[in-house]
């Protein structure tokens, strides 16, 4: 499988994570109204649940872990189904588990990437995933605290507003180091 380089997950990310924002400043009510609904979607619930699955049991299959590779195959049906099990029977606060499994995988990805990047700024990432695996782990102990966080930053179109600025600064901040500073750089 063809390495990742920095500069794309960069602008990757750095879109994906600005745009949302973006559309929060200039219609805070509908993103509001669609933030509050994110944590008890099963929609959601299931798309994240299932691409998460998906996405580890790819990972999991790619990966060489000598120490297990007589398992393997068990280890991909056991988590398969625990996948899809997630999808049936632990339907209360499907999305943000969901979420939290994409997280983890997301940071993965980005620490596996940023791992051997000789700039400083690849910090800017390395932080960012260590929050996600953070708030993942919380979010999946909690997951109503998810709800609770997104009933505070919802409250008004003001702090809808504020908080969407905040994240597209973010966003552009990523997406400006993938467009420079990472594209210099060999990983």
């Amino acid at each position: 499988m063809p390495e990742l380089k920095l500069s794309p997950l960069a602008i990757v990310l750095g879109l994906a994570f600005a745009l949302p924002q973006a559309y929060g400043l200039i219609r805070p009510a509908s993103l509001g109204a669609a933030m509050r609904k994110f944590p008890r979607s099963e929609m959601w619930g299931y798309v994240l649940m299932l691409g998460g699955t998906a996405w580890f049991l790819f990972n999991l299959k790619t990966d060489s872990i000598s120490d297990f590779a007589a398992f393997k195959p068990l280890m991909l049906i056991g988590f398969g189904v625990i996948g899809i099990g997630a999808c049936i029977y632990v339907r209360d606060y499907l999305a943000v588990r969901g979420l939290a499994v994409v997280l983890l995988l997301l940071a993965k990805l980005v620490l596996d990437t940023a791992r051997w990047a000789d700039t400083p700024w690849r910090l800017v990432l390395v932080v960012w995933a260590y929050l996600w695996v953070i708030g993942a782990v919380w979010f999946s102990i909690s997951p109503w605290r998810l709800r609770d966080i997104i009933q505070f930053i919802t409250a008004d179109d003001r702090r809808v507003r504020i908080f969407s600025a905040c994240r597209l600064v973010l966003g552009l901040v990523v997406l400006v180091l993938g467009l420079t500073v990472f594209r210099q750089v060999a990983n």
